[in-house]
């Protein structure tokens, strides 16, 4: 296809989905009016710029005189634009993926809360219950005492030769 074939193309496909008769330019609208999309959706920008770009080339061929196709557009400009086109309808444009990733997701059934108490937390740091003590400090202990048990025993036999 030529450039200006596959803009009509492309700009038939979003005023239909835009249902908006500036259609590629409403679709563009929407893009710079979405807020948070070049976060959330990778290529963002330079989709839009790809757009609006080849937006003022349309407008240049169709109204200016000595503007046409073989002297305004690059081969690589209409693969761009028929590949957005196959992108839109395999729902892996920046609007559609910008509405999948900002859709609410269904919260899971709790089913069953299998701690007793609640973490606490304050100035980012988890505060410990002081009346409980922690499994290292269990475990520290039992050793202590394993060895205080261990060196009362040598002390014992070495008293008793």
């Amino acid at each position: 296809m030529g450039f200006i074939k596959s803009y009509k193309h492309l700009e038939k496909l979003c005023g239909e989905i835009m249902n908006d008769d500036r259609r590629i330019s409403a679709y563009i609208d929407e893009m710079i009016n979405t807020p948070r999309g070049s976060f959330l959706i990778r290529g963002w920008d330079d989709d839009l710029k790809h757009l609006k770009h080849y937006r003022w080339i349309r407008n240049q061929i169709v109204h200016e005189p000595n503007c046409t196709e073989q002297n305004m557009c690059e081969p690589c400009d209409t693969e761009w634009l028929d590949d957005f086109y196959s992108r839109i309808m395999n729902q892996i444009d920046p609007l559609t993926l910008y509405a999948k990733a900002t859709a609410l997701k269904p919260m899971k059934k709790i089913t069953q809360i299998t701690k007793a108490e609640p973490e606490t937390y304050a100035y980012s740091q988890k505060v410990i219950n002081p009346k409980k003590p922690s499994r290292k400090a269990i475990g520290f202990m039992v050793v202590l005492a394993v060895i205080a048990l261990i060196v009362a025993t040598i002390f014992i036999i070495s008293k008793a030769f």
